[in-house]
């Protein structure tokens, strides 16, 4: 078993202040040789760390210590190596971008279904169920039957719900996504919208794949996640899915083959999307890349972005 722990969490509280929280977390996150990001804002805190066992201890226990995040919970997975270059705290709006005033996770949130409760929700011909991750996301694995919104971003999601909203009303909705934050904004949203009987993946799809035996599982495919294993299976074993640096669309092993796809310069995806100078940066950066690697440094252009291709997605 590898030593790199990868942590992901949220929880919504409310901070009066948040950018006073931002310097001494960062100190201590910093103190333990943590990687990775996290954010902040008056609805609550979101992320994503990667360290050692007892960094990662630590680190939790300097989250929890922030104002009423004591019942702060957290999912943990491993990597074969440092899935993040550097350690980012950040102020935002929002810990999860929806875009939409009075959505209140605290208030107002959908029914929690645990995994093990999950199969049974979703295979009733009666839910209709609903996959709020992005587009990107969505195309490399689901849940059976899952609605496709098809949203380049969460901010889209809204506008989705309008054009549909007639088809959920009265209806039994079931909603998820990767670690369960977009499902606690969506399923307030609906509420607040007037869709009443709404349920969601507690721990989401991440929970859902380190519980559910294989044998049993309705999920088809792999999880996209937001760091460089870019994706996980069951049991939360690294996928095959590289990313294209170009774009960051996650790529499986056939679409590596295509004549589309260099190396950090384009793939089928983005190909036709990029100009011959874009392509040119590209193919110097990952020249950059491809020598700090053979020198055993980390690349400041290799980052791994939060935001990979149209938007943040969270978890």
């Amino acid at each position: 078993m590898t030593d790199i722990v990868v942590s992901a969490f949220y929880h919504f509280t409310r901070f009066d202040d948040p950018s006073a929280l931002r310097g001494p977390l960062l100190s201590v996150l910093s103190a333990h040789d943590v990687l990775g990001t996290v954010l902040l804002a008056h609805e609550g805190v979101n992320g994503t760390l990667a360290g050692s066992r007892a960094g990662i201890d630590a680190a939790m226990d300097a989250l929890r210590a922030l104002p009423g995040c004591a019942a702060l919970e957290h999912k943990e997975s491993h990597a074969d190596g440092m899935p993040f270059y550097r350690l980012k705290v950040r102020l935002k709006k929002e810990i999860v971008t929806l875009g939409v005033e009075g959505v209140d996770p605290v208030a107002n949130v959908g029914t929690y279904v645990d995994p093990a409760e999950w199969n049974d929700l979703i295979s009733n011909p009666d839910t209709i169920v609903i996959d709020t991750r992005n587009d990107y996301e969505v195309g490399i694995g689901t849940f059976a039957g899952a609605i496709n919104p098809e949203t380049p971003t969460f901010r889209d999601f809204p506008k989705w719900f309008e054009a549909h909203r007639a088809e959920l009303e009265g209806k039994k909705v079931a909603m998820f996504c990767t670690g369960g934050i977009r499902c606690e904004k969506s399923t307030s949203y609906l509420k607040g919208e007037g869709i009443e009987d709404v349920y969601h993946l507690k721990g989401g799809v991440l929970k859902y794949l380190e519980d559910m035996p294989e044998t049993e599982s309705l999920w088809q495919g792999d999880c996209f996640v937001f760091d460089q294993r870019v994706a996980v299976t069951h049991g939360l074993e690294i996928g095959e899915y590289e990313l294209c640096h170009a774009c960051r669309h996650p790529l499986n092993k056939q679409q590596r083959q295509s004549p589309s796809y260099v190396p950090g310069v384009s793939c089928e995806h983005c190909i036709s999307e990029r100009t011959d100078d874009q392509r040119h940066r590209y193919a110097a950066r990952q020249a950059q890349m491809e020598r700090a690697e053979v020198l055993g440094v980390a690349h400041v252009g290799a980052v791994f972005d939060d935001t990979p291709k149209k938007g943040a997605g969270g978890a």
